[in-house]
């Protein structure tokens, strides 16, 4: 029976689990809470896995590139990438709020005992600032992601200018991202009890009956990241990488799962690196470099997504929005896209930076929150893709991605 559970690949048995999970969430209902835990354990095991991961795979993917100059090449590529997709991302969460008007005609009442995460406080200055940590270990005791990006970065090219004398320090490197990578596979093993135990609670708690109310919110913020995935990725790969888009998502199938279930880019990072690598064939360095970059500061579904609910809660309180207003959430939804910890819920906090921006009130935080995590869940899957398609993209620029092993990503 266990052989037989082992054998079989992990992307059936996670979708099996998103099946069963939602058949478990319809029966029990609110009862489907007793198993959350499970979901809950999963979700800190993956966690454990993220900021070593991130550390390694980094400064690993630096010095596995070689050249210096090189580096600059590829990371260029990547941020252009990521920019311009985020960019088209939040025009287009614009564009359908405008067409289809969701907070029109809407009363917004707070839910009882809601509370209201305050506006930032820090400037863009000091947001610059805090890029770079004063101490770095305590970024990676804290979790700050972007920080340890930072120094990272700054680790790695350290080692890769320091020539011979760095060498052995590139090796241990590269000796932790595999090491890594190993525990990842132990931890990718309970991904079908966390998705079940995840999506089960989720259905439980959130029904079918709830989404009424907000029916037409929660359908843009699908249709939305339908369209960043089957038209804006299908462009990169078709366009940029030249590559079937067919392949691209069977190999990519198991991070969208893992997405999907866990609402988290953060947990979701060392399986999208597994697919990335073993399944699209992109190399090591370039897909360790730019998937762990994108798992913090490429948020297509998020900067859509902000995007839509700054029109939704400018309609639903009757202001009207000027051409400035427009540019404003334009450019706030892409900083506070890259800004979004790639947690659960932590668009919530980025989207009081877009709304106090066009004096649109805090309370339509409260009031989106109750169905934050069903909207997050899609939100979550269209980052982790535009994750892989940048690294396809950058992949096949540099001649760094095997063919045949893409196109064969049916087969693993």
């Amino acid at each position: 029976m266990l052989k037989a559970w082992f054998k079989t690949p992990l992307w059936k048995r996670v979708l099996a689990a998103l099946v069963l999970g939602i058949a478990a969430g319809l029966v029990l209902g609110e009862q489907a809470n007793a198993i959350r835990w499970i979901g809950d354990l999963f979700i800190r095991a993956i966690k454990m896995l993220v900021v070593p991961l991130i550390f390694f795979s980094l400064v690993s993917g630096i010095t596995a590139v070689g050249d210096i100059g090189r580096l600059g090449k590829v990371g260029g590529r990547a941020l252009l990438l990521f920019m311009s997709t985020a960019l088209i991302s939040v025009s287009l969460g614009m564009g359908l709020a405008t067409l289809a008007q969701p907070g029109e005609g809407l009363s917004i009442a707070l839910p009882a005992g809601s509370a209201v995460p305050e506006a930032p406080d820090q400037s863009l200055i000091a947001m610059i600032v805090g890029l770079v940590p004063e101490n770095p270990i305590m970024a990676m005791a804290q979790g700050s992601i972007l920080p340890v990006i930072v120094f990272s970065v700054l680790f790695g090219m350290a080692i890769l200018v320091s020539g011979e004398e760095g060498k052995p320090l590139a090796r241990a490197m590269n000796a932790g991202s595999v090491v890594m990578q190993n525990m990842t596979i132990f931890v990718m093993e309970l991904t079908p009890l966390g998705v079940f135990a995840l999506i089960a609670w989720v259905t439980g708690t959130f029904g079918f009956e709830a989404l009424v109310p907000l029916s037409k919110l929660v359908g843009l913020n699908y249709l939305g990241c339908a369209i960043i995935l089957g038209i804006v990725y299908p462009l990169i790969l078709k366009g940029i990488a030249r590559l079937p888009v067919r392949d691209f998502y069977r190999g990519i199938i198991d991070a969208q799962a893992v997405a999907f279930s866990t609402a988290s880019s953060n947990a979701a990072l060392p399986v999208t690196l597994r697919c990335v690598e073993r399944n699209l064939g992109v190399s090591n360095s370039i897909a360790s470099f730019t998937v762990a970059l994108g798992a913090t500061i490429n948020m297509n579904g998020t900067a859509m997504y902000l995007g839509v609910i700054a029109l939704f809660g400018a309609q639903a309180y009757g202001i009207e929005l000027s051409w400035f207003s427009y540019v404003m959430i334009a450019l706030t939804s892409t900083l506070g896209a890259i800004g979004a910890a790639g947690v659960p819920g932590s668009g919530l906090v980025m989207m009081s930076l877009v709304l106090s921006s066009i004096g649109v009130p805090l309370e339509t935080i409260a009031f989106v929150a109750g169905i934050n995590h069903l909207l997050d869940m899609a939100r979550t899957m269209t980052n982790v893709t535009g994750d892989a398609t940048v690294a396809v993209a950058v992949g096949r620029m540099a001649g760094e991605i095997d063919v045949e092993e893409y196109i064969s990503a049916d087969d693993v």
